[in-house]
């Protein structure tokens, strides 16, 4: 294996002619065992080591295909830089992969768009071009397999398979027992993307330092007028999250350690003081609101101070878990002792919002439409709250849609009563009464009923914990992160029961390239023998690719076919 990586990095001998010959399997397979290095240098605190494997991975052939082919299997590949360049071709990426180089490289500015937030502002998105979008991936390659390996036990966003889920389930192991930590500090930090210090991270964070720069000084366009970047790290560069999560690492050590310092080991356990970090979002609890006031603040306050950033004044508080506190869209609260998680308000009236203004714009849309567009939306909103207590909350939004939905069909036949519209709109199915559904026909013409998703009919299952001291780039922790992968590749497509068949029988990988299917991946339901050609729709005769594979089975002839394992 260290003679195929070495000849991998040196030079592009035995590299295939065209994009669709490249052995994806291969690829992933070099790009693993480079990573596994760079991690276990991380471990052994082995620096100079860390760097020059940094080096020989951003220059690997296997790496710049891979970061290519990360940017191009993105939905964002469909949102060009200011470049207007877009990568639609399998001749464009092949081309993009001998592109990617550091001599002579200089990242274009980036295209600033503003999307809006849910308390009416809008959030500020740098999109970079796709050229340095893939840039940002190869080198990304290099600096994950370090940040993972300093990063804190107990922070979750943007790490490989971990989620909100996890900081969720963390906090409540923190905060649900009667011995637990009774007040919460809950911090904001004050524009965090747009304020980190660029000399700060210059000077901490372990990547190549030129090409680090060269990314924070781009600037950005907004409408034709250029502006420059003097610090921050723009939301939407591939890169961004990595580096403010290098960038906030050690708040939750640091912390413990200087508690441990100063009071002891002993003494530090009574305080109760946890840390719950994901991304820029962070709460820590404590036993009294005088140490988190007095002791932890200000702690907080100076390392943010030493990176550039600050606490908003207005969203940082210090409640009693009895009142109860919002985090990542739940609402944490004890009631007579008892810890309740439920959906937040805040986060099912910006829902509803959402679910309402599809509605509105659609007065004229057929019922069939109307009911494939809020499909997703509601299965995933009731997917994201189903692991805590929601079901008051689901029967209570479904019942708010449904008035919506009536309202929408009322408006449609102003002449007609109530009876005609109900029989025309909604119907009984088993003991659930007023469906909302219709009967449609699929592509073969053969007709099935089509209904809408039940908010009320969704179970609550409880969501399993990834281990804190889990790390995807230690071979120790191989199987459990493959186990941890797969089932929460099913819980995803619990709703599909084809597709968990499916996905089970190829053991989690694509049929063309064998490679590994995830939710950042995403996958598409080939069809072996077309359908136009007669295929069925059975199992027998559908596989799961990646959707560039799928191009490829129909640009270059492959074949997908039923994998056969031994």
């Amino acid at each position: 294996m260290e003679a195929l990586i070495r000849k991998d990095e040196s030079a592009p001998s035995g590299v295939p002619d065209r994009w669709g010959d490249i052995d994806w399997r291969r690829v992933d397979r070099n790009v693993r065992v480079m990573q596994i290095r760079i991690a276990k240098a991380t471990q052994e605190g082995d620096w100079r080591r860390v760097k020059a494997l940094q080096r020989s991975l951003t220059r690997s052939w296997s790496a710049k295909a891979s970061a290519v082919r990360r940017v191009a299997m993105n939905q964002g590949a469909r949102t060009a830089g200011v470049d207007r360049v877009e990568w639609k071709t399998p001749e464009v990426r092949w081309e993009a992969i001998g592109r990617l180089k550091r001599r002579g490289y200089r990242p274009l500015p980036l295209r600033r768009v503003y999307i809006p937030k849910s308390n009416g502002k809008k959030r500020p998105l740098g999109i970079p071009t796709l050229h340095d979008r893939a840039m940002q991936a190869l080198y990304l390659l290099a600096l994950e397999p370090v940040s993972e390996g300093t990063s804190d036990p107990n922070s979750y966003g943007f790490r490989i398979n971990r989620s909100t889920h996890d900081a969720m389930s963390q906090l409540f192991r923190n905060l649900f027992q009667e011995a637990s930590a009774q007040w919460i500090l809950e911090a904001d930090i004050k524009g965090c993307f747009d304020h980190i210090s660029h000399d700060w991270l210059e000077s901490n964070v372990p990547m190549d330092k030129a090409i680090l720069r060269k990314w924070l000084k781009a600037g950005v366009i907004f409408q034709g007028q250029f502006q420059a970047t003097d610090a921050g790290t723009p939301q939407g560069g591939i890169i961004s999250p990595t580096l403010a999560n290098v960038a906030l690492n050690g708040l939750e050590r640091q912390l413990a350690e200087f508690f441990r310092t100063k009071l002891g080991v002993a003494k530090t356990k009574k305080l109760k003081v946890n840390v719950v970090r994901y991304a820029d979002d962070f709460v820590i609890t404590g036993n009294t609101p005088e140490v988190l006031e007095n002791e932890v603040k200000p702690w907080v306050e100076q390392f943010l101070a030493i990176r550039g950033l600050t606490l908003s004044a207005e969203k940082t508080r210090i409640v009693h878990i009895a009142e109860g506190f919002d985090f990542l869209g739940w609402n944490f609260r004890k009631y007579s002792g008892k810890l309740l998680i439920t959906p937040s308000k805040k986060n099912a009236q910006a829902f509803y919002r959402k679910v309402k203004e599809v509605i509105s714009v659609r007065k004229g849309a057929k019922q069939e439409d109307l009911i494939r567009v809020l499909n997703p939306m509601l299965r995933g909103w009731a997917q994201y709250h189903r692991p805590v207590v929601a079901k008051a909350m689901f029967a209570k939004m479904e019942r708010m849609v449904f008035q919506a939905l009536w309202r929408w069909a009322k408006r449609r036949h102003r002449r007609k009563n109530a009876e005609w519209v109900r029989k025309k709109y909604f119907a009984t199915m088993g003991k659930r009464n007023w469906v909302f559904g219709t009967t449609t026909a699929d592509k073969k013409g053969n007709p099935f009923w089509l209904e809408l998703y039940s908010l009320a009919g969704t179970p609550i299952r409880r969501h399993t914990k990834v281990k804190g001291e889990y790390n995807p780039f230690d071979p120790v922790w191989e199987m459990y992160g493959e186990k941890l992968r797969q089932e929460r590749m099913l819980q995803s497509m619990s709703h599909r029961k084809q597709w968990i068949q499916l996905y089970m029988s190829q053991r989690g990988l694509c049929a063309l390239c064998q490679c590994k299917m995830t939710k950042e991946t995403g996958w598409d339901d080939h069809h072996i023998v077309p359908r136009v050609l007669g295929g069925s729709d059975a199992l027998r005769n559908r596989v799961l690719v990646h959707p560039d594979c799928h191009v490829q089975v129909h640009h270059y002839g492959k074949a997908a076919v039923k994998p056969v394992f031994d």
